[in-house]
């Protein structure tokens, strides 16, 4: 209908913030907006990660190209990936991307003089920016000090050595893996849980644990005092149906109704390291909007050349 605004004005709740991991409400939108949110955490912002790999000498049982794959999933910190440029479009170095603007260079020198095996790790890796990093893990793992030493790049032997050189470049997930900052991000529709007091009124306590039980995940719980059914934890109900089925089965149908509230929905994120959890939401969401911007831009040009035709093609050098 003419006149009619379809604009909604999509709200967040924060519930949990940790580094690596956040969890918040997404209000007032729909499903695809949802989508599009999550899609874009995934694929779509970008972080920094090993991208060439020039190696010198190595003398381990790893071969060259077994060495730079996982040289290239190494997570790097990359708060300030969203500043620098994607190497293809560097004018500085001519798109040859090994300059300051596009990329960080890294060093590694590592030989075993002992009869002990040496454990090359992520640690070993030199940056030549202090703000592009090898992930620590140390004060977040539950491990004991000695086992925090980084990611194992590869184990050496008394003799063995390995010398490379490394080019590390913004990129985004859609590209590879590697420069995915997300490890998961999921979400889920919030459930509406309505219990029929009356039909539950009928039932024994007997029945009543056995109709509580049913649900694989523990959704709902009896008061000890009123020994009365309660939802325990709505959120945990995964559209599973098995306490719908076994209602029916007991012959009460209607005993609860349970609905998906359309425009409400539960975003858990987990980041690899690259960058904090909260912060990958915030760049999803700038990306986002660079992405709707291009799409309204795109809409206006297509009217325009609509009503000046090719006057409008040729002016844009069309």
């Amino acid at each position: 209908m003419e006149g009619v605004s379809y604009q909604r004005f999509p709200k967040i709740k924060i519930r949990e913030v940790k580094d690596d991991y956040a969890k918040f409400e997404l209000r007032e939108t729909d499903a695809s907006m949802a989508n599009a949110l999550r899609r874009v955490m995934i694929a779509e912002v970008p972080t920094v990660a090993i991208d060439l790999v020039e190696i010198e000498v190595n003398s381990s049982v790893l071969n060259d190209e077994f060495i730079a794959h996982r040289l290239g999933l190494i997570p790097l910190t990359s708060e300030r990936a969203m500043a620098m440029r994607f190497s293809r479009d560097c004018d500085a170095c001519d798109g040859d991307g090994q300059c300051e603007f596009c990329s960080v260079e890294f060093h590694l020198r590592a030989k075993c003089m002992t009869d002990e095996t040496l454990d090359v790790t992520s640690k070993d890796l030199i940056s030549s920016d202090h703000t592009v990093v090898p992930v620590d893990f140390s004060d977040s793992s539950g491990y004991d000090s000695a086992d925090k030493k980084g990611i194992i790049i590869v184990k050496l032997r008394r003799g063995q050595e390995l010398r490379l050189r490394a080019i590390a470049r913004k990129g985004i997930g859609k590209d590879h893996a590697k420069w995915s900052p997300a490890a998961t991000v999921t979400f889920m529709y919030e459930p509406e849980i309505h219990i029929n007091e009356d039909l539950m009124e009928s039932l024994t306590l007997e029945e009543k644990t056995s109709w509580v039980e049913s649900s694989p995940t523990k959704v709902f719980d009896i008061d000890a005092s009123s020994q009365q059914v309660v939802v325990a934890d709505a959120e945990a109900y995964t559209y599973d149906d098995e306490v719908l089925k076994k209602a029916e089965a007991m012959g009460k149908p209607g005993l609860v109704e349970i609905y998906a509230k359309e425009d409400s929905f539960i975003f858990t994120v987990e980041s690899t390291g690259a960058i904090k959890a909260s912060q990958l939401v915030l760049n999803a969401i700038d990306v986002l909007k660079q992405k709707l911007d291009a799409v309204r831009l795109s809409e206006d040009t297509v009217e325009a050349d609509d009503q000046f035709g090719e006057l409008g093609a040729h002016m844009r050098g069309g």
